[in-house]
């Protein structure tokens, strides 16, 4: 038997789950919006939390026009 050359993605498991190690907010955000199955939505909502607590994360700010 011989082993298949695959091209490795670092944003997935061997298993082709997709890593939550190295992504943002927003893009955690949408995983919640796709995901159907509970136990990785709670992994996904756990990481938002984590990386919302570090030191040095600051949400983006939506300007407001005011008119007078």
């Amino acid at each position: 038997m011989s082993q298949r050359n695959q091209k490795r993605d670092p944003t997935k498991t061997k298993t082709g789950k997709t890593r939550l190690g190295g992504l943002t907010v927003t893009q955690l955000a949408a995983l919640v919006d796709k995901e159907g199955r509970k136990k990785i939505r709670a992994k996904i909502l756990n990481k938002i939390r984590i990386v919302k607590s570090r030191k040095g994360y600051v949400e983006k700010v939506v300007a407001v026009e005011t008119t007078e």
